[in-house]
């Protein structure tokens, strides 16, 4: 499932021909998605202007001019594919290898020309239009956590989630209400870069070694971002380029290469762990 990075990745893609455009023609090709859309999706949405366009933990926030908010989210194998000139776009992007037609479930056609197809072939993506004032309150957001690369998210933060838990911190970082839009690729990465073990009891994690796990959450989602997320199966940006993070990943799908924290020699292990898999490090994250 694309996390932050890959989701932030897509938001910057299609900034360009969304924001500040109106949307002239809206199509819906199926009547849901992993869930129905919403009554009137696309009288709602046409004539609409995009005012702004967010990220909100795994989410896309479009902003209209009318008072509501598009929110999208990709679910395991959902992505954006932008056509056509217009809107900034610097023109026809490619069709990602494999794609196929019968797969493109939702069309959105702005003034300027640009025509953003969503392609979902399992459909775990959804839609969904809500007041923007009241966005904060809707079921989909209500109690989420800050954003890890917000001011309001740090050691501080951290000490609150896990004072007196039980559960290993990777537990409790991949809870939204804890913080948002981290999932298990970059908590397994931060959680080895700050040498801390997945399974250790949250409430014993000193505060100093809060303090480094807050800057490896950070840093990490930056460097990903920076690369364009990271593509293990179905993710790709909205012009159809791949993520290379994967190609840095230091902890996650290592299992039993040698550990590249300085100092360490031990070897990645893989356990499952809540049903998903956890990568770590035995000699050096404790």
């Amino acid at each position: 499932m694309p996390e932050l990075p890959e989701v932030e990745t897509v938001r910057r893609g299609l900034a360009p021909v969304l924001e500040g455009h109106r949307l002239s023609r809206v199509e819906t090709r199926r009547p849901d998605l992993r869930f129905p859309f919403p009554e009137g999706f696309v009288q709602r949405l046409a004539g609409a202007r995009v005012t702004a366009l967010r990220r909100r933990a795994k989410y896309l926030l479009a902003d209209l001019d009318r008072g509501e908010t598009l929110i999208a989210h990709l679910g395991m194998s959902g992505r954006f594919r932008i056509e056509g000139e217009g809107g900034g776009s610097p023109g026809r992007f490619h069709r990602v290898a494999g794609d196929d037609t019968k797969h493109d479930h939702v069309v959105f056609e702005t003034e300027t020309g640009g025509r953003i197809v969503y392609h979902d072939p399992r459909r775990f993506g959804f839609m969904g239009l809500a007041s923007t004032d009241d966005l904060e309150r809707h079921p989909w957001f209500a109690g989420m956590g800050p954003e890890p690369l917000s001011d309001a998210f740090g050691a501080g933060r951290l000490a609150e989630a896990f004072r007196d838990r039980r559960q290993g911190p990777k537990t409790l970082l991949l809870d939204q209400r804890t913080v948002a839009g981290l999932g298990n690729i970059y908590v397994c990465e931060a959680l080895h870069e700050a040498r801390i073990s997945p399974f250790r009891p949250a409430g014993r994690v000193s505060r100093p070694r809060l303090e480094a796990l807050a800057g490896a959450v950070r840093g990490v989602l930056e460097r990903a971002i920076a690369a364009g997320g990271s593509t293990l199966r179905d993710f790709s940006a909205a012009d159809g380029a791949l993520g290379y993070f994967q190609h840095s990943f230091r902890a996650y799908d290592r299992e039993g290469e040698t550990c590249p924290n300085a100092g360490c020699g031990g070897v990645i292990r893989r356990r499952v762990q809540a049903g998903r898999s956890t990568f770590w490090c035995p000699a050096c994250q404790k």
